[in-house]
């Protein structure tokens, strides 16, 4: 919704609540910025901190092949929100550390699919404990209700935006 003059002025009065309304949803819209930048330099610091032997930008990427093993490096890339390429590279270092493995996909012999291996296993439950704890951090004093219910509104708030992404992304310019 575009905030033109209408939204602040009415009969050349300011429009109080209109007003009110659109700050609401600027410091909404702050802090949703503002903590996922504050989660993602928690994470990284954590990572880089807790000696496994992996950067920031390759836990991601094994956190995410866990959550979808089998999967095209290209949906691995969507997932996280990152350029194939640059996962390409996660996953390079991952494979020769023998964490995850490629292999021909069924469905299209020119992708492979990406899967975690036994070794892995070890490793993913360090990284999810690093997880667990900076989530447990983030979120105290949530009872276990208000954590389920501001999961949810996340959950909507996250589905909403990647289908406002892909729409815009089908509307090619002319």
């Amino acid at each position: 919704m575009p905030l033109g003059r209408e939204v602040f002025y009415k009969e050349g009065l300011p429009n109080r609540r209109a007003m009110n309304t659109s700050l609401e949803k600027e410091s909404l819209a702050f802090l949703l910025n503002s903590s996922a930048r504050f989660l993602n330099s928690a994470f990284e610091r954590r990572i880089s901190e807790a000696g496994l032997g992996l950067t920031p930008g390759e836990a991601r990427a094994l956190l995410t092949v866990a959550a979808i093993d089998g999967s095209k490096q290209a949906d691995i890339a969507s997932r996280i929100g990152l350029e194939p390429m640059t996962v390409c590279t996660y996953l390079d270092r991952l494979q020769s550390l023998d964490l995850v493995e490629r292999r021909p996909n069924p469905d299209d012999r020119r992708s492979k699919c990406i899967y975690l291996t036994q070794t892995s296993e070890q490793l993913l439950v360090a990284v999810r404990l690093e997880v667990d704890s900076l989530i447990g951090q983030a979120t105290e004093g949530f009872s276990e209700n208000d954590l389920s219910k501001f999961h949810d509104l996340l959950a909507t708030v996250q589905k909403n935006l990647q289908m406002a992404v892909s729409d815009k992304s089908k509307q090619a310019p002319t």
